[in-house]
């Protein structure tokens, strides 16, 4: 079996499962957030159920519209807040918390071979460290926080193999971009997405999430790598996870078999791809970033589960130090976590943001799904270190939203257009 079907069998108490069967499947953890935990809390109610089904296996993150913008969302936010409590649920208020897909890997909650299921697309995330991670529905949530079990029709799987080096300021960003742009926005419909190759041996953790994270983007049920000395050395000194018996054996069943069948085998050269940027108004519409036209932007975000990383700070911050925002746009940069914002604070990032004239925000998803702290209004153009470009994805419907890398993003908030990175850093 690959590697979802390996993961997926054990969680079913099968030998083996395969594409297309229908399946019960224990499930690890169950998450949701403060846009759609009340909904899943209300169908929790309906059901009649009184108590979770493991109150250390539900978590429940407000990072939407946190701090509350206004009343309605404080309401949501409440309510959620009143349910964990009650339950005793992992619960992380404002202050404490970050962006869910940043912050569950880095407390620890995240391992390889789990079963993680959330009221959140990009759930997927967590596929970086070996685990079967995918959103669901708020109804189907319900069903988990009162079962500890899910129903599923097992995916099939795509095998995306990367040769090659990357070149400089190419990083997990522009590779999935690339994908997608590839293969669509349905390429990987209701299917896993396993990465592999030289290329993701190489690639930092940080752009393994990066990569898992925007596989709902090509219509992916999930995106998972191998687990590797990587995955092992972030377990141990960023999640603070010592290694026992049992997660190495989640570790072995976080291996595809040799003889593994797949859907389909996709394979990359990535010493000819160079800083992609998605186009309005879909993560498809690719462009290498040296036909991006120069476009003028009025917005640059840098931050969200998608890059909102130590690692992608310090890159944005590459291009900041010593230099300024170009005056006719506004910069705004949202560390994914507290404890990020804490490191970029001691490692003096936040202060060469600020010296460069952009603005630091509290961990939050924002701007991203056009809430607050970033709205656009019509006719203004945002780059964003996001992972969605839709029509008023940001604001108005007459707004457009480019989408990048980091170090294109950073590059670009200091010329006023988009622009190569090393246009900035020669």
């Amino acid at each position: 079996m690959n590697l979802s079907e390996r993961i997926l069998a054990v969680h079913t108490g099968k030998t083996e499962v395969h594409p297309g069967e229908f399946i019960n499947a224990r499930v690890d953890l169950v998450l949701s957030n403060d846009i759609t935990a009340p909904l899943a809390i209300k169908e929790f109610h309906r059901l009649g159920a009184k108590r979770v089904f493991d109150s250390t296996k539900v978590v429940m993150v407000p990072d939407h519209f946190v701090p509350n913008k206004d009343i309605p969302s404080a309401e949501q936010a409440k309510m959620m807040r009143e349910f964990a409590l009650e339950q005793g649920l992992v619960y992380f208020e404002v202050g404490r918390s970050g962006i869910e897909h940043v912050l569950l890997p880095e407390q620890g909650l995240v391992r390889p071979g789990l079963v993680i299921v959330g009221a959140d697309s990009h759930t997927c995330t967590y596929g970086a460290l070996g685990a079967f991670a995918t959103g669901m529905g708020s109804t189907d949530i319900a069903v988990a926080m009162a079962t500890g079990e899910i129903w599923m029709k097992v995916p099939p799987t795509i095998k995306f193999v990367y040769h090659g080096q990357l070149s400089q300021w190419v990083s997990g960003k522009d590779l999935i971009l690339y994908t997608i742009g590839d293969i669509g926005v349905d390429g990987a419909l209701y299917s896993v997405m396993e990465f592999t190759g030289e290329s993701m041996e190489g690639l930092p953790i940080d752009g393994r999430f990066t990569m898992a994270n925007m596989a709902i983007e090509a219509g992916a049920k999930a995106g998972i790598f191998h687990v590797d000395d990587k995955t092992y050395n972030y377990l141990q000194y960023v999640a603070g996870i010592k290694m026992m018996l049992g997660d190495f054996r989640s570790m072995e069943l976080s291996q595809a078999t040799d003889d593994a069948d797949y859907a389909n085998v996709v394979e990359y050269d990535v010493t000819k791809i160079e800083p992609q940027v998605a186009f309005p108004s879909l993560p498809s519409n690719i462009k290498p970033v040296s036909q991006s036209g120069g476009i003028s932007l009025d917005q640059v975000v840098i931050g969200a589960c998608t890059n909102g990383r130590i690692s992608d700070l310090r890159v944005a911050a590459e291009f900041l130090r010593g230099r300024r925002v170009n005056q006719q746009l506004r910069c705004i940069v949202i560390p994914g976590s507290q404890r990020v914002y804490l490191e970029a604070l001691k490692e003096g990032l936040i202060e060469v943001f600020i010296q460069a004239g952009a603005v630091v925000s509290t961990p939050t998803c924002g701007p991203c799904l056009g809430g607050h702290m970033g709205v656009l209004a019509a006719g203004e153009r945002c780059l964003s270190t996001t992972n969605r470009n839709f029509v008023g994805r940001m604001g108005s419907p007459q707004s457009e939203v480019y989408l990048s890398s980091p170090a294109v993003a950073a590059a670009s908030a200091v010329a006023g257009r988009i622009v190569h990175p090393s246009e900035i850093a020669s």
